[in-house]
């Protein structure tokens, strides 16, 4: 199935949100993929989705990075030259309700996964981490100089993962590590074949408007009206999936240059409301969304966005898409697929 003359990269969570996005990109731009996914929070028919779009195979093997000969075998079955690690538990009010499972997957896992690499002789690591390690900071925008902090399991297992593959660069600088600290991924791809399908109720705003408009939940709930923003909701930085997944490939290509471990922040640099994100979702929509407004939740912090200069500079990455192409985008895939890949299987 592989084509021995395009490198081969491992996308561990391919069958998700970010990961299939990142699947197409790496197709169309004539890499080999392999994809191991356990299908927790995920669906195989995303995978099938993203062979379609991009009109070419890739390898998928149903598996969970914590299973350890799994993974052995994977990097002795295929010439694995990269691995861009996506899997892992994300939801931040689970993390609180179920730590162990949260510590369990995305921090052994994650050390199994890079144990399997060395064994491989396989040294270059782009890892999915997130923009919770500022904690809750009001210093925005962020930049990576920020100090880091967390204030839930969820946080804690991406700060944690980022601070051992330092300390592993730092004992071996052999390895080409990137940390890329994503604001707030939202859209899906163009196509309307593939986007953010969260199992149960979701946790994030943009899913969340997305099935207030096809009926599937009655309105929307805004925690907080009163923050020092300009219409006291919460302030965050939305990114295109297709945008942060290029600057992927944009921290891989960074990685080839020489041996290093490098942190970059992939946000637009500008803040939208929670309000600001309603009105875009119902001008390309059409669909009036109804909301009402509850009680902050804690640890939320007014505002949150980042500063991209540094990733602008050295991955020459900038988002390209504004808050209505990504609104766009993601009713267009959930007016598709209203029951997101339950319908598509």
């Amino acid at each position: 199935m592989n084509d021995t003359n395009k490198p081969t990269i491992l996308v561990t969570g391919g069958a998700g949100y970010i990961g299939s996005h990142m699947c197409v990109e790496l197709l169309q731009s004539e890499f080999n993929v392999v994809v191991v996914d356990n299908l927790c929070n995920s669906s195989s028919a995303s995978v099938e989705a993203v062979q379609r779009i991009t009109q070419k195979p890739l390898t998928f093997v149903e598996g969970d990075i914590c299973d350890q000969n799994k993974l052995d075998e994977i990097f002795r079955s295929h010439p694995i030259e990269g691995v861009l690690h996506f899997a892992g538990l994300k939801a931040v009010g689970e993390s609180n309700e179920k730590p162990l499972a949260y510590y369990k997957n995305n921090i052994y896992g994650t050390m199994n996964l890079v144990e399997s690499m060395a064994r491989a002789g396989c040294k270059t690591l782009v890892f999915s981490s997130s923009a919770t390690v500022y904690g809750t900071s009001e210093n925005a925008p962020f930049n990576e100089t920020e100090p880091t902090s967390a204030t839930n399991p969820y946080g804690r297992t991406k700060l944690m993962v980022e601070q051992f593959l330092q300390d592993l660069h730092a004992s071996d600088p052999e390895w080409r590590i990137s940390l890329l600290r994503y604001f707030n991924p939202v859209g899906a791809h163009p196509s309307g074949e593939i986007g953010e399908d969260p199992n149960q109720i979701p946790n994030n705003l943009m899913p969340y408007i997305s099935q207030v408009a096809v009926g599937k939940l009655p309105h929307l709930n805004i925690f907080g009206d009163d923050y020092p923003t300009p219409d006291g909701t919460g302030v965050r930085d939305y990114v295109h999936v297709v945008d942060l997944v290029r600057g992927h490939l944009k921290a891989m290509e960074h990685l080839a240059d020489e041996p290093k471990l490098a942190i970059h922040n992939l946000g637009t640099g500008q803040g939208y409301s929670v309000l600001d994100v309603v009105h875009a979702f119902e001008k390309v929509s059409g669909v009036k969304i109804p909301y009402k407004i509850a009680e902050r939740r804690p640890g939320d912090v007014a505002q949150s966005f980042a500063d991209p200069a540094k990733a602008n500079e050295e991955l020459d990455w900038s988002a390209e898409y504004d808050l209505e192409r990504m609104c766009e985008d993601a009713w267009r895939w959930q007016h598709n697929f209203p029951d997101g890949f339950a319908k598509a299987s």
